[in-house]
């Protein structure tokens, strides 16, 4: 079944007793027994609740994965994972890299014992020259967060295999219709479903899909233990987001690629990083590995100057953290969502003042492209500059 059916029909024909095409929301914390011993296959809340286990079962089918768990936002989902590891084991990670994940490697999970190295996967025997003796994982984001960095799965997947470690990866941007770590060979898959997954800027939730029966009981067990799960209302609009994926993605890619073209022959604009241009780093690997680009563009303007300026004067692009909704955003990395990584490495990495990221929405692309026109004129204009 082609994956565009898979995400329409999530949850029809699960509902035995209605048989209500729209699967019911099950608020209960508690269920009856049968029996003693018996069971409905519900018992508490936490560990299953027929809403989740829908979704849950949904993600699962469509990473092509054998457990999916659904948690209470990307951090929990990111948490949950980290449960794996114990105080002494090192991790090798993504150099441009979500700050918000980064903020828990370094403020958190340091503190019990864990160490992280941050490599440029873009090269691949980088992170096999990274591996120490208690290295136990490599954690990709690809595209990464905002500079959309592109990583080979597979090369990185040849070396965790050929050194017993696991592989992990963020498929929050290009989210399951465009890309599959798990049919790459990986071993976990995390989103951030608050974005693309849901859609509609209303739901905040994370989503995590294992492959192998040994490390699905493991993530089961930690879903369980510590308890960061999904509720059923949010589940429930998390099902009703991912229904229309397929279709949201396809106009958000659309968009995305017509905004990237523009932004290139912009005169305030100096670089563009955006996965569908033939000229990104790493393209090929991209075609190779993902059916699409995804929808996330972001871009340098000329002067720091110009930024307040830009983001002022947006009209139909609102400027605001997140992305992945049908609204379009407008996020300032160096002060939003890497605001937590120290300067000096956020520039190293390539996070300057200078950057802007862009979540493109489903608008029309006509209104889009003049509303950021108008903005970067604006921006010039207001620094006594000429357009």
């Amino acid at each position: 079944m082609h994956i565009e059916t898979q995400l329409a029909q999530i949850g029809t024909g699960k509902d035995k007793v209605a048989g209500a095409v729209n699967f019911p929301i099950y608020p209960a914390t508690a269920y009856r027994h049968p029996a003693p011993g018996e069971s409905t296959g519900f018992d508490y809340t936490r560990t299953a609740n027929p809403t989740r286990s829908v979704l849950e079962e949904a993600i699962t089918v469509i990473e092509k994965g054998d457990g999916g768990f659904a948690c209470a936002s990307g951090m929990a989902a990111i948490q949950t994972i980290m449960g794996l590891f114990a105080q002494g084991d090192h991790l090798i990670v993504s150099l441009d890299l979500y700050g918000g994940t980064y903020r828990l490697f370094e403020q958190v999970l340091s503190r019990y014992g864990l160490t992280f190295s941050y490599v440029d996967l873009r090269e691949p025997q980088l992170a096999e020259e990274a591996i120490l003796p208690n290295t136990k994982a490599i954690l990709v984001e690809t595209p990464t967060n905002p500079l959309m960095q592109i990583t080979d799965i597979s090369a990185i997947v040849e070396i965790a295999k050929r050194h017993s470690l696991l592989t992990i990866v963020d498929n929050t941007f290009m989210t399951p219709y465009y890309q599959r770590p798990l049919e790459l060979g990986a071993d976990l898959v995390f989103h951030s479903a608050t974005k693309y997954l849901g859609g509609h800027n209303d739901v905040l939730a994370g989503l995590i899909v294992t492959k192998g029966q040994e490390l699905t009981e493991k993530i089961r067990f930690l879903h369980n233990s510590i308890g960061a799960v999904l509720g059923p209302q949010d589940s429930w609009l998390l099902i009703r987001g991912m229904k229309t994926l397929a279709i949201r993605m396809e106009r958000h890619q659309e968009n995305a690629l017509k905004i990237a073209h523009f932004l290139k022959t912009h005169p305030q604009v100096t670089e563009v990083f955006y996965p569908g241009l033939d000229e990104h780093h790493n393209y090929e690997a991209q075609v190779k590995q993902a059916s699409g680009f995804s929808g996330m563009v972001s871009f340098r303007v000329r002067h720091a100057s110009q930024v307040p300026g830009f983001l002022s004067n947006l009209q139909v692009i609102s400027f605001a953290e997140s992305l992945g909704g049908v609204e379009s955003l407008c996020t300032y990395p160096a002060t939003q969502t890497h605001a937590d990584i120290p300067v000096e490495v956020r520039e190293k990495v390539g996070v300057c003042d200078r950057l802007l990221r862009l979540s493109v929405g489903i608008e029309n692309a006509n209104d889009l492209i003049a509303d950021l026109d108008a903005a970067l004129n604006a921006s010039c204009k207001s620094e006594g500059r000429e357009s």
